[in-house]
């Protein structure tokens, strides 16, 4: 079967992207800040103990994410002056208020990322599914004074139904399909949904659990990114966008090479360091023919 969602749009074929002042790419930065359930599987660092119940081991060290990592990635985000799109499961605003108070005081933009990482979405009636998508959305309003604008499941979980779900409920970009470099609007049932450029390369969890790279292969990596698509970006404009977990690259010796890719992205001119909300608008406002959205520029 075929999904749908939108038409192939190569992007050679595409009218030109162009961002504020002249900017050849878009830059944004995503905490993926999450809650996980004490009796329940996720990422692990090692499989050893992974299947016990609690998994003290694996759990204890995702929890490093909220109660030190955060910190540290505030701490480097904030001498570079990068804002944070966080993706953030729900139950984080009930469990560590710390930080979402200390998100918007930075004006950070909040990102519905489920209920927890220990859910997925897949599973679900179409009534589940919907109140998940709601209790989300209404969550995230009461907590931080804002409704999210964007979202990005659990491991990029959908069902079929998810962008009309979240169309539905006031969502305008989703981050879940990770083919593009240019944001692009989907098909939903009613009102208007964007496909964000999102990265399962650009990384942390896959780059260093998975392929076992270093801090430092990591930091080439996002340099080499951004050079590449800044050269393209002088053509059309490019999103890049850098997928974080503060249990990863919170740590001091992760830290360190983090704070040095910022530093070689920040000391270009013609880059745009934003939100997600801001590159949504931004692409909506200039580059979307038609009230629905649907019509690929």
């Amino acid at each position: 079967m075929e999904h749908e969602r939108f038409s192939y749009s190569p992007i050679v074929d595409r009218k030109p992207l162009r961002f504020p002042n002249g900017a050849r790419v878009a830059v944004w930065v995503i905490p993926n800040i999450e809650h996980f359930h004490f009796d329940k599987p996720a990422t692990s660092i090692t499989p050893v103990t992974a299947h016990l119940k609690p998994d003290v081991l694996n759990y204890s060290w995702r929890d490093y994410g909220v109660r030190v990592g955060i910190w540290r990635m505030m701490e480097v985000m904030d001498r570079y002056d990068v804002p944070g799109t966080v993706a953030l499961n729900s139950e984080v605003c009930a469990h560590y208020p710390q930080i979402i108070e200390a998100g918007n005081r930075r004006h950070w933009e909040w990102m519905g990322h489920g209920t927890t990482n220990s859910v997925l979405l897949n599973e679900q009636t179409e009534a589940e599914e919907r109140a998940l998508i709601r209790d989300v959305v209404d969550t995230i309003r009461s907590a931080t004074g804002t409704a999210p604008k964007g979202w990005l499941s659990p491991a990029l979980s959908e069902s079929y139904r998810t962008p009309d779900l979240l169309a539905e409920h006031g969502i305008e970009y989703v981050c879940n399909w990770v083919n593009d470099e240019q944001p692009y609007p989907m098909r939903v049932a009613q009102g208007r949904l964007l496909s964000m450029p999102y990265s399962v390369e650009l990384n942390d969890i896959p780059a260093f659990l998975e392929h076992g790279m270093s801090a430092e292969e990591f930091y080439q990596m996002i340099v080499d990114q951004f050079d590449v698509l800044y050269e393209d970006g002088a053509k059309t404009g490019r999103v890049m966008a850098i997928c974080l977990h503060p249990f990863l690259i919170g740590h001091p010796f992760r830290s360190k090479y983090f704070a040095k890719a910022l530093a070689h992205i920040t000391q270009r001119e013609e880059v745009w360091v934003a939100k997600g909300g801001e590159i949504a608008d931004w692409y909506t406002t200039h580059y979307l023919d038609g009230s629905d959205g649907r019509d690929q520029v």
